[in-house]
């Protein structure tokens, strides 16, 4: 029978760093992060560049606001990202003729060619995880699950 702990019993331990689900994630992000980083040098990208291009090369045009919502970023940290990019020559801002105020973001020649160099890297993150392509879209099922959660 498994030795069941009451809540008061169980406090201590609980705050103990290595039982925190914050800290792995944010740990494991970070370990991720290094990972990622000599493999987008490569590209001449940041890791938030990198995802602004995965959801475009997925979507070329998306206006700002669609693209911050699905990288889960406000505009004012979206904006200088892609001004970067946009100085890079990797995409082009251009407002919408019926909405001056909506901003469109597409991928330049430039942009669209560097989808081709960076088909190497989820390969490497799959060898470097050791883990299987089932297990890691299984991780990243829940993990987006506990993000849904907790976004209420």
């Amino acid at each position: 029978m498994p030795n069941l702990l009451s809540p008061a019993d169980a406090a201590p331990a609980m705050l103990q760093l290595d039982n925190q689900l914050c800290f792995a994630l944010y740990s494991a992000s970070l370990a991720m992060t290094r990972l990622y980083k000599p493999l987008l040098d490569t590209l001449g990208v940041t890791y938030p560049q990198y995802l602004a291009l995965l959801v475009l090369w997925e979507h070329d045009g998306l206006s700002v606001s669609a693209l911050g919502e699905r990288l889960f970023l406000d505009s004012g940290t979206l904006t200088p990202l892609l001004k970067r990019l946009e100085a890079s020559g990797l995409v082009s801002r251009l407002r919408a003729v019926e909405d001056e105020r909506r901003v469109h973001i597409t991928l330049t020649p430039a942009g669209r060619a560097l989808k081709a160099q960076a088909a190497s890297i989820p390969g490497c993150v799959l060898s470097a995880t050791q883990c299987s392509v089932p297990e890691l879209m299984a991780l990243t099922r829940q993990m987006q699950g506990l993000r849904q959660r907790l976004a209420g």
